[in-house]
């Protein structure tokens, strides 16, 4: 059976609870590096009709899908939701906004022009707002596209951020399912920095079906490749999100999120090969069953390690105290291991 179908089959026996459309997702602050300094963030997830590649099946591990609105919201809702998210920024003096949906805020079908032109306009106007982020698939970048972004925010900094999460077509399509090839987003890349925008690259560490040593190396040819198009690239560390491909083989003992070592030593080693490159990783979860995480006693400490390296990028943040603890050469044990165990759990139901 197609990996897709399954994907389906899955989203399919969910049930979404309704929620109002004029309430975005999720609203935040935070903090990211902007040309080597740390910035406040807003960041903004609004209510969407959602992916449409999500509503045909999706990719393995994701859970946002759920976080669409049942019925496509209006542009009021939207314009609602914009004014509730702008409102956690009151005592921000200067920030940077990234916005998401569970898809492509550069979907036309998902993001009408007008409201597409009220929300940047609207940025644009607030001269707190140094940057904007917007995630998007590749595919809706268009030099039309792009262009009209760039006009609604003149003169304020516009970013596309895409979730390529590898540079292997491969692994992309067998075992994320993403739906796109690596020239579609190298095509993206070349149409922003033609009109004067920045591409953000997000990474995926350790999809299904890889090892834990096959996940490091795949991130670290993946940066290399990207080097060159891309101005951030951001890993995300997969994490079991709910009603999705990987938690069902998860839940098989199938599936094991990544090690925070594997993502300190990418950091390490990426960095160090690519120093002018903004590196940056945020472990979600980590420490939880679902998450990226070691022996569970010292991942808090890895964890802010990686969070600290990521506004400053400098390498000497990423040593930490559990560096020290025993789990550091059992996870050097299990990268070799795995490559013949693969399948199968080594010591993670010992650790629980």
């Amino acid at each position: 059976m197609p990996l897709n179908q399954i994907i389906s089959e899955i989203r399919n026996r969910q049930r979404i609870k309704p929620s109002a459309p004029d309430v975005p997702t999720a609203v935040w602050t935070g903090y990211d590096n902007h040309k080597g300094k740390r910035i406040d963030t807003l960041t903004i997830i609004f209510k969407t009709s959602g992916c449409w590649w999500g509503n045909q099946g999706g990719c393995s591990m994701c859970g946002y899908v759920y976080d669409s609105s049942q019925n496509p919201p209006s542009y009021e809702d939207l314009k609602s939701q914009l004014q509730k998210a702008m409102e956690k920024a009151s005592s921000l003096e200067e920030f940077m906004v990234k916005i998401y949906t569970s898809g492509s805020f550069l979907d036309e079908n998902e993001v009408s022009t007008d409201v597409l032109k009220y929300i940047l306009q609207a940025l644009n106007q607030d001269k707190r707002v140094l940057k904007v982020v917007a995630e998007t698939r590749p595919e809706f970048v268009t030099d039309d596209t792009i262009v009209k972004c760039r006009n609604m925010l003149k003169d304020t900094e516009f970013e596309i951020a895409i979730g390529l999460e590898t540079s292997s077509d491969i692994i992309r399509r067998d075992s994320i399912n993403k739906g796109f090839k690596f020239s579609d987003f190298i095509k993206a890349a070349q149409i922003a920095e033609e009109n004067d925008v920045t591409t953000k690259a997000y990474l995926l560490l350790k999809p299904p079906f890889i090892t834990e040593g096959t996940a490091i190396d795949d991130m670290e040819q993946s940066i290399d490749d990207i080097v060159p198009y891309a101005n951030n690239i951001s890993i995300n560390l997969c994490n079991v999100q709910k009603g999705t491909f990987v938690e069902w083989m998860w839940q098989k003992g199938q599936y094991r999120p990544p090690w925070l070592y594997s993502i300190v030593d990418v950091l390490k080693k990426s960095k160090q090969k690519h120093p002018e490159t903004i590196i940056t990783s945020d472990p979600v979860g980590a420490g939880s069953k679902r998450g990226p995480h070691n022996c569970y006693k010292c991942d808090q400490d890895i964890a802010n390690a990686v969070r600290r390296f990521s506004i400053t990028q400098n390498i000497n943040d990423l040593d930490f105290k559990g560096q020290t603890c025993g789990c550091f050469q059992l996870w050097k044990k299990v990268v070799k291991l795995d490559e013949y165990t693969y399948g199968a759990f080594i010591v993670d139901r010992m650790m629980q």
